[in-house]
């Protein structure tokens, strides 16, 4: 597998005994397996279908959209299959400073507001919409949280 966006240890925290192979823009010296820094969006230094799953959870809303149809494009080239999960962009709350409205607000608002928030320091983040996660990766299935959708997952089984 592959993890995109790994962090210090990604999806390796759930699944230590899988065979996991962490990507990130930020190197990660103490990362508990392979680890190769890169950025998707500029190709990645890996073979065609090298990997069985590429997972890919809450990153892609971090990529500028100009450069999401290549990370996408990378996702799908080197892996057989891939799981893509993203914050909706209809969800009220805004999952990285857990402010309300935030991502609806205009960025020269949104800067001032996000200070009251958890996530710190400024980060321009863009959240999807269904249409744009399907147009990168296929069928969008909601998760919920009561009547509202609260993310977009992608899954393409291996095949």
């Amino acid at each position: 597998m592959l993890d995109v966006g790994c962090g210090a240890l990604g999806l390796r925290a759930l699944e230590p005994d899988l065979q996991i192979t962490g990507v990130d823009l930020a190197e990660r010296p103490d990362y508990p397996g392979p680890f190769v820094r890169a950025d998707a969006a500029e190709g990645l230094p890996f073979a065609q279908d090298e990997f069985d799953l590429v997972y890919c959870s809450s990153v892609i809303e971090h990529v500028p959209p100009p450069r999401r149809a290549a990370f996408a494009a990378e996702i799908c080239r080197v892996g057989r299959g891939w799981f893509v999960q993203t914050p909706a962009y209809s969800f009220p709350l805004e999952p990285h400073s857990l402010l309300p409205f935030a991502h609806w607000l205009p960025v020269r608002l949104r800067r001032s507001y996000w200070r009251l928030g958890v996530a710190g320091e400024w980060e321009e983040i863009e959240l999807l919409r269904r249409v744009e996660m399907e147009s990168l990766f296929g069928p969008a299935l909601p998760e919920r949280v009561g009547p509202l959708v609260k993310s977009w997952v992608c899954v393409r089984p291996p095949g």
